[in-house]
């Protein structure tokens, strides 16, 4: 496409198992991760945020190659931009000069994937029914159309574009999931419902009728819980294709934060009550956990759930070692028995495990698997990451000296971030056996 119209960019591609180390000198996580490269400078290459089909990626490339309002000199230009895109903005405005029309470039500068015109052409005006200096944003979904009312600063018309720009409700899918996930709207309710169910029609119109009072605060999106590659999201919220239909709400801020409702309803006015509840602030948290295993204290490591967690790990007389792990880590579970057998008869050390997977902890924050962390003794309900090596020498050492050696306060992890979840169907690690970096 980009050579049919003559364009000077150039696309290129590498295999990052071959090329590991500018693999890493480049951030790269997960595949595919496509930056773009200007002017010759290598050293802050701009991050891919659009779709991953191929008219997506040639008008995110276009927007930062080429001006970033187009002038439209008359209707069969304006015709063919709304024609060619999923949304398109075009600001009538008759002195360009305006405060309103730089205010609208401005803003245009900072959108990557939705193409900004500009037309001051009276037959232009006349076709769209515009009868003074406005901005519009057309889209091939709901409405069709949104007309900007308001201060026109750029403020107001980049929170205008961020909630119009996606339908009032986006299925989850692996070409929706960079707008999902790469937009502003950090609050987002997810619907999961199979498409083949009876009442599909009737729920998603519930759900769309919900969605109208939240635009641009929370963004509303149905998950099709019988695709296979949607069960990894299912199991990241501790769902299974048998309780769907389900609604569940998650924060994508500092941490991620996931919500549930009271009622299994999903009709227009619950969905409603649970959102304004979120809103105010006045949700707790829904944490997931396994029930306890009958067995879970009769071998030398425990294990552990949410249900009891806090009893264990926090007992001020005990001193635990606590590895919240999944399947994965195949390295360090001989380790880690051996552990336990040592201290299986110690009175103050208690060395458990638990499936962060299906259990979580409000204390504990766990965002890569295995991650090991010491909880001492003691009514501080103190906790330590373990950084130290992980072989049976190094944990006793650390065990040994209060958690002194191979510890550091805990916080220190990097932070789980959207694209983690964004990535969470498709995503291959660049080391499949590296379980250190076995990231959710």
């Amino acid at each position: 496409m980009l050579k049919a119209e003559g364009s000077e960019v150039r696309l290129g591609k590498v295999d990052a198992t071959e090329e590991t180390e500018l693999a890493q000198d480049y951030g790269v996580r997960g595949y595919p991760t496509i930056k773009f490269f200007k002017g010759g400078e290598k050293e802050s290459p701009k991050e891919y945020s659009a779709g991953r089909q191929a008219a997506d990626i040639v008008a995110w490339l276009k927007k930062r190659t080429g001006p970033s309002v187009a002038t439209l000199a008359g209707v069969t230009e304006a015709e063919s931009l709304i024609a060619d895109n999923e949304v398109a903005v075009i600001g009538f405005f008759k002195d360009a000069d305006s405060e309103g029309a730089k205010a609208y470039e401005k803003a245009a500068e900072t959108t990557d994937d939705i193409p900004f015109a500009v037309t001051a052409d009276d037959a232009v005006f006349a076709k769209f029914e515009v009868s003074k200096d406005s901005v519009v944003l057309f889209k091939k979904f709901d409405e069709g159309r949104n007309t900007f009312d308001g201060e026109l600063t750029k403020e107001n018309l980049l929170a205008f574009v961020k909630a119009n720009q996606l339908p009032l409700v986006i299925e989850f899918t692996e070409q929706t999931a960079p707008k999902i996930f790469g937009g502003e709207i950090k609050s987002h309710i997810l619907m999961f419902l199979p498409k083949t169910a009876k009442d599909f029609q009737d729920k998603m119109d519930q759900f769309k009728k919900a969605a109208k009072g939240f635009k641009g605060r929370i963004l509303f999106i149905f998950i099709d819980s019988d695709v296979d590659d949607n069960q990894r999201i299912l199991e990241f919220f501790g769902l299974k294709k048998e309780e769907c239909p389900a609604i569940r709400l998650i924060t994508l801020e500092d941490e991620m934060t996931k919500y549930r409702p009271e009622s299994d309803a999903i009709t227009a006015e619950s969905i409603i009550s649970f959102c304004e509840l979120f809103i105010e602030g006045k949700l707790k948290p829904h944490l997931m956990s396994q029930d306890i295993p009958e067995d879970w204290d009769k071998n030398p490591v425990r294990v552990l759930v949410g249900k009891n967690f806090e009893e264990v790990v926090f007992d001020s007389s005990k001193n635990v070692p606590d590895a919240p792990w999944c399947g994965h880590c195949k390295q360090l579970t001989p380790i880690w028995e051996k552990l336990g057998e040592k201290y299986k008869d110690s009175a103050d050390i208690i060395v458990a495990k638990m499936d962060s997977t299906a259990n979580e902890i409000e204390a504990v924050k766990v965002h890569s698997f295995p991650t090991l962390k010491f909880f001492p003794a003691g009514e501080e309900r103190k906790v330590i990451d373990y950084n130290g090596e992980r072989t049976l020498e190094g944990f006793t050492k650390f065990l040994e000296s209060g958690g002194k050696e191979g510890g550091a306060p805990a916080g220190d992890d990097d932070d789980l971030d959207a694209e983690d979840l964004e990535d969470v169907d498709d995503e291959k690690d660049l080391d499949s056996d590296d379980d250190e970096h076995d990231e959710l």
